[in-house]
């Protein structure tokens, strides 16, 4: 070194600890990701409020408007309390799917990044945003459930403990589907395009608004590939058991979903309904895995 110069200090840097991936770490970002979701939902009342017309609008507009004119096919049962079943399941469908919505917006204002960058497995995330939907859904489909003396449905514990069952299965199904499309997607309008071009479809197959037996060949085919048609019959076949009507009008209006002439029990719908749920949250877990 010649005279006159001088040693350049080295300058000090700020070591940064980051955690290593441990099971204790995914399980709290789980626990944080559902508490986001429930916390989002209970500051937004509008959304409180508007994820519930839908279900309000066919169960009493429509019901009540039709009944009159489906009289004879419902053989005096009525049609709000036909409907009833499908009206739990569209309580759950619009809330859990839409819940994944917050996946774009989270993309779009860089938040997304953020999360996915954290030391945890993205299958945390991803699991953590699916119980949150379905927490969110369920708690909707509760609302829906205490109006069942409002459309002659009794207030039976048990019937009530397998309804409930059966929209939580199939919240976290619709969930895991929601977060599975939108993993890839950047605007919220191709979302929701998306979302609505499937959602009600699904709902008008299902059976929700009508009995799924001695229908047209095509339509049978669509019925028994549409995955809410294993949700919508367990609720409609819960509910039909503790109502007193008649044989014939049993019959009619529950005629079960069969397949090659055997009517498919209770259990095996919902193992198909949350088998495809398991299979979507894999698919979301994939895709969040190679994200950016």
């Amino acid at each position: 070194m010649t005279g006159g110069e001088l040693t350049a200090a080295p300058t000090p840097v700020a070591r940064v600890h980051v955690p290593a991936r441990s099971l204790a770490g995914d399980l709290r970002a789980v626990k944080i990701v559902w508490q986001r979701e429930l916390i989002r939902f209970s500051r937004d009342r509008m959304r409180m409020a508007t994820s519930l017309f839908q279900p309000l609008l066919f169960l009493f507009v429509l019901g009540s408007g039709l009944s009159r004119l489906a009289s004879a096919g419902t053989h005096g049962v009525d049609l709000r309390t036909f409907v009833y079943p499908g009206v739990l399941a569209m309580a759950v469908m619009f809330t859990a799917i839409f819940s994944a919505a917050s996946i774009v917006w989270d993309r779009e204002f860089g938040f997304l990044r953020e999360m996915l960058v954290a030391p945890v497995r993205r299958g945390s995330i991803v699991l953590g945003k699916c119980l949150g939907g379905a927490t969110v859904a369920g708690f909707q489909g509760l609302i829906v459930i205490a109006m069942a003396g409002l459309v002659h449905v009794p207030y039976a514990p048990r019937m009530l403990l397998e309804v409930v069952a059966l929209q939580v299965v199939l919240a976290f199904a619709l969930t895991a589907f929601g977060v599975m499309a939108a993993a890839r997607m950047t605007q919220m309008q191709s979302f929701m395009a998306l979302t609505q071009m499937i959602v009600m479809p699904m709902f008008f197959i299902s059976g929700a608004l009508f009995p799924v037996g001695q229908l047209p060949g095509w339509l049978t085919v669509l019925n028994r590939i549409d995955p809410l048609t294993y949700a919508v019959d367990p609720m409609r076949r819960a509910i039909f058991a503790h109502l007193d009507i008649s044989a014939p009008a049993r019959r009619a209006l529950d005629p079960g979903v069969t397949w090659f002439g055997w009517r498919v029990p209770g259990l095996v719908e919902v193992g198909v309904v949350a088998l495809l749920g398991g299979v979507m949250l894999a698919i979301a877990v994939w895709e969040f895995s190679r994200a950016e």
